[in-house]
């Protein structure tokens, strides 16, 4: 019930990228975020303890957050599977900010995020970043609601 009434509140959608130890970017699709603060520039990102996103997070003290346009459903999708191996990977590129965070090329917002403050709360952590660096693009954003992904009507 509690998964299903949260699916009846339309959001846009977000690839949290992370660099793993190797230098691989690693994403995850992600609703569970929000601006906190305009001064300073805070937002926060809601992740799973078993994802494997959370200990790359602990570790480098960093996240990007990449606000997904309309185009991007693919790879909202890849990034939200858990099992990766068996999926085509979608055409996902990307550039680098001075921290060697990950922005996703043609997302409508990346913002570069240094972890200040972390909260463990049921089965997720809530990581506040202060945003170091932005970009931002127009287009229109991709939506998820009810469990799919859904485009924006005018």
């Amino acid at each position: 019930m509690f998964r299903q009434a949260w699916g009846n509140f339309a959001t846009g959608a977000a690839l949290i990228t992370t660099i793993e130890q190797d230098g691989v970017v690693h994403g995850m699709t992600a609703n569970g975020i929000a601006s906190i603060s305009l001064d300073p520039m805070l937002v926060m990102v809601s992740v799973g303890h078993k994802a494997k996103t959370h200990p790359i997070i602990i570790d480098s003290g960093r996240y990007g957050i990449n606000i997904l346009s309309e185009s991007q459903e693919a790879i909202g999708s890849f990034y939200a599977s858990s099992d990766r191996e068996t999926r085509h990977e979608p055409n996902a590129r990307f550039h680098f900010t001075e921290s060697g965070t990950a922005f996703l090329d043609g997302a409508l917002s990346s913002m570069d995020c240094n972890v200040v403050k972390q909260y463990d709360e049921g089965d997720h952590t809530i990581f506040i970043g202060e945003v170091e660096s932005i970009e931002v693009k127009s287009g229109s954003p991709l939506i998820f609601f009810n469990g799919k992904w859904a485009l924006l009507a005018d």
